[in-house]
């Protein structure tokens, strides 16, 4: 089945698509013809037009060239969101070298993985904001240099590489963005232009970006929201990005009010951590701009989504994808206002289908495993033919490994990940069911619920993060899910914790729950 060729901005997508040009970089420089007086960048203290953001990206571009990149190339740029790494990844397009983007906050360990895998030509690390990226660089025996206008970086020596085949057409990989790698060796997702492009340009007319608009930027670009919808949105868009290299509540608080922030993306946590700050503060939030709020990135309960609308004064929006749709599959339209925790309607263009364990396509209503085929799908994953083949058809279907279903206005529901999905005595449950529950408790921050194998059965375990200072117990916990849980639902088990495990993006590590779950029942 095939989405809707919607209109966006007055066009069809199909002539958006059909206009797309062949680099990432080549929109952001245009901006600089036609508006070159707009502010295109805001990075803490600088401010740079689009004027300025050009100048920089051609002075890199020949830098890069200095430094041995060659076409078809790969720079690794170990980092936290900055102006480096948007110049970086911009002036590395006009170079046809492809940028891998890896956050600094990753374990020494995972970082050398990447490196071994993705074989680049240089390393650049953004010290001027993080430390760790510091740590890796001097680690690594990387040369630190102040840049007159990146700011504080640190170079590798030329390192051997083989390059890659340049592609045409847009077609040429953009970016690789790497799997958290819990369950094993990272892989290289490769990313092309022209599906970065498609994000930037079809999410960008949903969420009517233009140069009066200020995006803030805390979504870490090395995770692919961050990059292709919000970075690549912006930019494409002609708007202001305000790249954040990491998330505080106080600075997001201040940014909304002083700077006038006027987009603003997220993932569930970022906004319960705020509404939390808010709160105990004693703050009335001003955000005269804001226009336009987004959730994304990991589950949304419908709890959650009423509170953050209620102090934010817009409609939190929902959307869903994963790295290797670049990322986005589905998202609620502006002007739409659902109450519910819908991912809205499949994006236009892409194709879709939700099939049961035999590979039939099931009815409306019904859940199944969501395959999607369009032009925002990976390449493939770097060097790695049998993982893609294990998650990418022959024909260019994506296999998303997640359940969902459909409603009769073709609205997409997320069900659960088909690896989370908890069997107890013979029932599914899905951890986003019991986790919305858990949330509504006024004095719960996040939770996040887990399946625990047993002799012939799973049992769920919850791992809840209080309100800090609430004194909530695992037993009044207890007993509020069980009066809104069936009772196969209810866990077995709660654990309350100071903070649950996380991702730089926000997103809570489950595989590390499961594994500590599993670990303290062998050990009772």
């Amino acid at each position: 089945m095939q989405a809707p060729d919607e209109d966006i901005f007055g066009r069809s997508a199909a002539e958006r698509l059909a206009e797309l040009p062949a680099r990432i970089s080549t929109h952001p420089l245009q901006w600089a013809e036609r508006t070159p007086d707009a502010e295109a960048l805001v990075d803490d203290e600088v401010r740079w037009t689009y004027a300025d953001l050009a100048r920089e990206v051609r002075a890199a571009q020949e830098w890069l060239r200095e430094l041995g990149l060659r076409p078809g190339d790969r720079l690794m740029v170990v980092n936290e969101n900055c102006r480096a790494l948007v110049t970086l990844l911009l002036a590395a397009s006009e170079l046809d070298v492809w940028v891998a983007i890896i956050n600094a906050r990753l374990a020494p360990n995972e970082v050398d993985l990447i490196r071994g895998n993705c074989e680049p030509r240089r390393i650049v690390y953004t010290l001027a904001v993080s430390p760790e990226a510091a740590s890796h660089a001097e680690r690594h025996g990387a040369d630190a240099i102040d840049h007159p206008s990146l700011g504080k970086l640190a170079i590798s020596p030329l390192l051997e590489s083989t390059p890659e085949p340049v592609a045409a057409d847009g077609g040429q990989v953009a970016a690789m963005i790497y799997t958290s790698g819990t369950t094993g060796v990272p892989k290289g997702v490769m990313l092309t232009h022209r599906g970065c492009l498609y994000i930037a340009s079809i999410s960008g007319g949903m969420r009517n970006l233009n140069r009066e608009q200020r995006v803030y930027g805390v979504l870490p670009m090395s995770h692919v929201f961050g990059l292709s919808s919000v970075c690549l949105g912006s930019l494409y868009n002609g708007a202001c990005l305000y790249p954040v290299p990491r998330f505080e509540p106080g600075a997001l608080v201040q940014a909304l009010k002083e700077e006038g922030i006027s987009v603003l993306q997220g993932v569930p946590a970022m906004f319960a951590r705020t509404l939390e700050y808010v709160s105990q503060q004693g703050l009335k939030l001003e955000a005269p701009r804001l226009i336009y709020t987004s959730v994304g990135g990991a589950p949304l309960d419908l709890d959650l989504k009423r509170r953050t609308e209620a102090v934010l004064g817009t409609t939190l929006h929902n959307g869903y994808g994963l790295t290797e749709a670049s990322p986005t599959i589905s998202q609620t339209r502006i002007g739409e206002r659902h109450d519910s925790v819908t991912v809205g309607r499949i994006l236009p263009l892409l194709e879709y289908k939700l099939l049961d364990q035999n590979g039939r396509e099931v009815p409306t209503g019904n859940v199944g495993e969501l395959w999607v085929r369009g032009p925002n799908v990976m390449k493939g994953y770097f060097r790695n033919p049998a993982a893609t083949a294990a998650t990418l058809a022959d024909d260019g279907w994506l296999n998303t490994g997640d359940m969902a279903r459909l409603d009769d206005e073709r609205n997409l529901y997320i069900v659960a990940r088909s690896k989370e999905l908890i069997i107890r005595s013979g029932f599914n449950v899905y951890p986003p069911d019991v986790e919305a529950v858990l949330n509504e408790h006024p004095q719960v921050t996040l939770s996040a619920v887990v399946g625990r194998e047993v002799p012939g059965n799973e049992e769920v375990v919850a791992y809840v993060q209080p309100v800090p200072g609430a004194g909530l117990t695992a037993d009044e916990l207890r007993q509020f899910a069980a009066e809104r849980l069936s009772a196969y639902k209810r866990p077995s088990e709660i654990v309350l914790m100071d903070t649950l495990p996380a991702t730089a993006t926000g997103k809570i590590l489950k595989n590390k729950l499961k594994a500590k779950a599993q670990q303290e029942r062998q050990t009772s």
